[in-house]
């Protein structure tokens, strides 16, 4: 059985990147990151908010173009594409308004004079699968849920984005629950505003809390905005199944705070906001466990 790093959401902060390969033991050869015995599994999401958007890129290629690394696509990396390219309406699969545009700069920023890259960027975010499904271990950057990746193909290029962009569809669920968390609504048009000051009548919830019983129990994101969850029980059966005894889950996205540590003896989140001051880029070093070690986990604070 093969012997995986998995590291978690990167968002544009390639130095400490470079100084979590370090601290693993990976060396840089041929201008390439690689470690003679062990693979790096990304958990996606390369881009937006940080300062170094290409200098991630020019890491993360590199390792996955030569066998050094996996990737699963991040949410980010599929809205890029979306934003990117035209539907058959005249605009884009993701609109270019004030809000994405917003979420996109760092991104569009880094690239707006060199178009031709980053074109050839875009294509490759359309071959990163959305999904791994490995010997041992299984990696999606937000939510495995069994239902929806039996219904859907596992890339991009199997025509998922065009329906993707239709609400009505299956592959719209399937993406947004995969890539960016199970989401149920608030009771009785309740609202609250995310990290980016935009209102949500919907929350993200911990698909892997067995004995949730509360709106505020099953929330997950903003420590600030849990003040504007309710503490009322939710009726409907929310709840997304992954056995206690099913391969050992990793997956990235949620913007984790405080202790490293598993959410489930076979659920972790490696997320661990690198992407806002205070934050740190997490790393599991998988050599074949079945249940997830506590000890296992290695990262590197935020150093700009």
């Amino acid at each position: 059985m093969k012997s995986y790093d998995l590291i978690g959401d990167i968002h544009g902060q390639a130095d400490e990147l470079t100084q979590l390969l370090e601290l693993l033991s990976y060396k840089k050869t041929n201008n390439i990151w690689q470690h003679q015995n062990r693979k790096v599994i990304f958990l996606g999401d390369f881009i937006d908010r940080g300062a170094q958007q290409r200098e991630v890129i020019d890491i993360v290629r590199p390792m996955v173009e030569n066998g050094f690394a996996l990737s699963v696509m991040g949410n980010h990396e599929y809205n890029a594409i979306a934003y990117f390219t035209e539907n058959d309406k005249g605009g884009h699969y993701r609109e270019h308004n004030e809000k994405n545009i917003k979420q996109h700069k760092a991104f569009l920023k880094a690239y707006e004079k060199h178009p031709e890259e980053y074109r050839d960027v875009i294509e490759w975010f359309k071959t990163l699968p959305l999904w791994l499904d490995l010997e041992g271990l299984r990696v999606i950057h937000a939510c495995w849920d069994f239902d929806l990746i039996k219904k859907i193909g596992k890339s991009l290029e199997d025509g998922i984005l065009k329906k993707s962009s239709d609400k009505s569809t299956i592959e719209f669920r399937a993406i947004e629950t995969l890539l960016k968390g199970k989401e149920i609504p608030l009771p009785d048009g309740q609202i609250f505003y995310d990290k980016d000051d935009n209102p949500r009548d919907h929350i993200r919830i911990k698909f892997w809390q067995k004995d949730a019983k509360t709106y505020k129990d099953l929330f997950i994101g903003p420590s600030d905005a849990l003040q504007y969850i309710p503490d009322t029980p939710v009726e409907k059966d929310y709840s997304v199944s992954y056995p206690s005894n099913d391969k050992p889950l990793f997956v990235g996205h949620y913007w984790m705070e405080g202790e490293i540590k598993p959410l489930t003896e076979n659920i972790t989140c490696i997320d661990y906001s690198v992407a806002k001051e205070g934050g740190k880029l997490v790393a599991y070093r998988w050599d074949g466990e079945q249940k997830i070690k506590k000890s296992n986990f290695i990262f590197v604070n935020r150093v700009s």
